[in-house]
């Protein structure tokens, strides 16, 4: 219980929003402290950074331990890793590319990794990959691939079903969609992602290749009470390689609240990773981000972010009319690695965002959980 006392808050002003009164300081810190500390004690983890924004305040609170073998406190400048969340930064690439006319949903991967002509993986387009519809590619890469551009992996893929008509959630699908938009761009993946995404967010504190002198800040995950960081497999800068701090994660959420702030390119880029595409039970597919019509039941999330929906195939239906949601929407997205657990919620039209960022990797139940009361409580406001 010793590393629950150590807690920091800092206030933030960032992308400011018109709206009714956010909580007082005082109220917020009750809110999260009284859902986050038995979280932390109940799952045993090290250390988390929460940082929240309502009505356009925000701010960051810290928790625990960035290394236990230092004794060292996360604070604001520790770099945790977010998993599967870096999947909204690449699909926020991949809708820049389509903005600036260097790709399109439509296309076949072949137009921009020509060596796949005529397998079967060219029959799915760039929308198929980017939400997990191609067809049946798997969760994970086999654990003997480690060609970085497995080119004869997607072109040996049998496929289970046509196009479109099955989700089954994959890091070789969205790998290769963030690796041809790279192609698409006549960029490095990772150069792109630093280059130009990050800065358009004011994401400065946020790597795919993390520097050197970053280093002291990257929080250590424990996976079975050891200190682990994650290691590479194909795409894996695409699927879960991004590592930042939550004031950054929440700078990128709030613009994805309010995208009007954006510079036009990259607010229309925003825009498109909230189309819905695919509904698939009670959560519809969009790129990168998963939503629900708002307000949203507790058993809707869990269920959403369940097991099934990770491992499972789950039967698909694309929408008629792919647009931005006319009504109230909350859009989420877990990410795991070995020793790392991050959710991310955001209802724009509440005015509010939850980021969660553990070094431990803790049931993705327990994250949902915890950011769904958090949410309840901030918006039972008069």
């Amino acid at each position: 219980m010793t590393a629950l006392r150590r807690r920091t808050t800092s206030l933030l002003l960032l992308l400011p929003l018109t709206g009714f009164a956010a909580p007082d300081p005082a109220a917020l810190r009750a809110i999260v402290d009284g859902t986050i500390r038995p979280l932390m004690a109940e799952h045993d983890l090290p250390g988390m950074a929460v940082a929240v924004t309502v009505d356009g305040q925000s701010a960051i609170f810290n928790y625990g331990l960035a290394s236990r073998a230092d004794n060292k406190p996360v604070d604001d400048r520790t770099v945790f890793e977010i998993g599967s969340v870096s999947k909204t930064i690449a699909a926020t690439l991949a809708s820049w590319a389509q903005v600036q006319g260097k790709l399109s949903l439509a296309d076949h991967p072949s137009k921009f990794w020509p060596a796949l002509k005529d397998s079967a993986i060219d029959t799915a387009t760039l929308l198929h990959l980017g939400t997990y519809t191609p067809g049946g590619l798997p969760l994970q890469f086999p654990d003997e691939l480690t060609d970085p551009e497995p080119l004869r992996y997607y072109r040996d893929w049998k496929p289970v079903a046509r196009p479109g008509a099955i989700r089954e959630y994959s890091n070789p699908s969205l790998g290769l969609f963030g690796h041809v938009t790279a192609k698409a761009l006549g960029r490095d993946y990772a150069d792109a992602v630093e280059t130009i995404v990050f800065p358009a967010f004011g994401m400065n504190s946020s790597y795919v290749n993390l520097p050197e002198a970053k280093r002291a800040d990257y929080a250590w995950g424990y996976r079975d009470d050891k200190p682990v960081h994650s290691t590479d497999e194909p795409f894996s800068a695409v699927t879960y390689g991004v590592r930042t701090t939550a004031a950054d994660l929440l700078r990128f959420v709030q613009a994805n609240m309010a995208p009007q702030r954006l510079e036009p390119a990259m607010r229309r880029a925003v825009e498109g990773t909230h189309v819905g595409y695919f509904r698939v039970g009670g959560m519809v597919q969009g790129l990168g981000w998963e939503q629900y019509g708002y307000p949203a039941k507790l058993q809707t999330l869990l269920d959403g972010n369940s097991e099934s929906m990770i491992w499972d195939r789950q039967a698909a239906r694309q929408l008629k009319s792919p647009t931005v949601p006319a009504g109230p929407t909350l859009y989420n997205k877990t990410g795991s690695t070995g020793g790392f657990g991050a959710y991310v919620l955001f209802v724009p039209e509440q005015k509010v965002g939850i980021v969660l960022l553990a070094n431990r990797n803790y049931p993705i139940p327990a994250r949902v959980h915890a950011a769904y009361v958090i949410l309840e409580k901030l918006t039972a406001r008069e």
